[in-house]
């Protein structure tokens, strides 16, 4: 990340303070698991030890613990740490040889393999990350111009090609192995997904859809609806998180400006619609019962991760601060005594909700809303590092 804050802003947020805090509350899981050969994946309202999930290719969310641990790892340094984040991300090695069975490749390779290259460059890992892009490319139809996102829908749905908005967070291992040594047509892939996405994901306003259907015969678009919103019309916050997020990580890896102002378009609706002096969304904006809908700790963790990316990125000083400004204030009542999990629970936040129409993982502790949350923290602590060393 591009080093952008003010020396003024290093004493605004305890950084350090809620990076030992997560450091404590993983630790905690670690004791509980044991190191079972399963990952932490919730921790329901009503319950205080996390729900543990086999590594198996259909459970999308396996990867997000390792990426923790390797974060973790990124700011503590310990040898221990590292050897503990290694353990469990060769846990997926099954996952890694296995044809494309939907989307979620990236999130279950990309986010603990990526970060486990990164720390440690070990070729292997490397590897594994270029052969995962050239799996998930599998899925691509390049008559639509998009990657399938649930096969198994396309029968069970009448769902002829299928792309949900979460499939844009995936491309990040494409645009990676492109320039690792991979096919430089993956780059392609991911920006022609990118672009057909953004044509027909999104509403006048920049409100997203979850999921675009697709004619395979003409590539024509069908139709957009929700699958984990409220309404076809509605504006679930996480899935305009993920657009958020993904509209940033594609400006940066193409540099065309039409998808920094899309990145802007996109986050501003969700800034725009946020509770009055509040940071967390509801999990719906359009739901019904505000104010008293569950809320989704998750989108605020994406976006405030996001958001500390695009205000580097921008070439709008006013913008950047906004953007910087917001990202700052979701990380403060994240770290609430409102969000975190503290001694109740041995996540780093509670009040996130996974899938509302499902009456599935509501107000709960959710994996990926500690992941982004500490990916969220860890980017933090690095633009001040370097604003304060400039």
């Amino acid at each position: 990340m591009i080093a952008c804050f003010g020396k003024e802003q290093v004493k605004s947020f305890d950084v350090e303070k809620q990076l030992n805090y997560c450091n404590k509350q993983l630790h905690k899981t670690l004791v509980a698991i044991q190191k079972k050969d399963c990952m932490p994946r919730n921790i329901p309202d009503s319950l205080t030890t996390w729900q543990l999930v086999s590594v198996e290719i259909g459970e999308w969310t396996v990867g997000f613990w390792p990426g923790i641990l390797w974060y973790n790892y990124e700011n503590t340094l310990y040898k221990q740490d590292a050897d503990i984040a290694t353990y469990y991300t060769d846990l997926l090695k099954p996952l890694t040889t296995l044809p494309a069975y939907d989307h979620d490749l990236g999130f279950q390779l990309f986010c603990s393999y990526s970060n486990a290259y990164r720390l440690t460059g070990k070729e292997a890992y490397k590897q594994i990350l270029l052969n995962a892009a050239d799996t998930l490319a599998t899925l691509f139809n390049p008559t639509v111009g998009t990657i399938l996102s649930w096969p198994r829908e396309v029968t069970n749905r009448n769902w002829p090609h299928n792309t949900i908005i979460d499939n844009l967070i995936n491309l990040e291992m494409l645009y990676w192995a492109a320039k690792n040594g991979g096919d430089k047509k993956l780059y392609d892939i991911a920006t022609q997904h990118a672009e057909i996405s953004m044509a027909h994901h999104f509403r006048e306003d920049g409100g997203c859809y979850h999921v675009t259907l697709f004619d395979t015969i003409d590539g024509h678009f069908i139709k957009g609806m929700t699958h984990q919103g409220y309404a076809d019309s509605s504006l679930w916050a996480r899935g305009q998180a993920w657009a958020i997020y993904g509209y940033t990580m594609v400006y940066r890896e193409t540099q065309d400006k039409k998808f920094l102002r899309f990145a802007e378009k996109v986050t501003d609706l969700y800034l725009s619609r946020l509770p009055e002096n509040e940071f967390v969304p509801f999990w719906d904006f359009d739901a019904p019962d505000i104010p008293n809908e569950p809320r989704d700790a998750s989108a605020a963790a994406i976006v405030a991760s996001a958001l500390l990316e695009l205000s580097c990125l921008e070439d709008n000083k006013q913008k950047a601060e906004e953007y910087k400004t917001a990202a700052t204030n979701m990380l403060m009542e994240l770290s609430s005594d409102k969000y975190q999990s503290r001694e109740t629970k041995p996540s780093f936040l509670q009040h996130s909700t996974g899938h509302w129409p499902d009456k599935s993982e509501i107000d709960a502790a959710i994996i990926y809303a500690d992941y982004y949350y500490i990916e969220a923290l860890i980017g933090y602590k690095k633009m001040l590092t370097a604003s304060v060393d400039n």
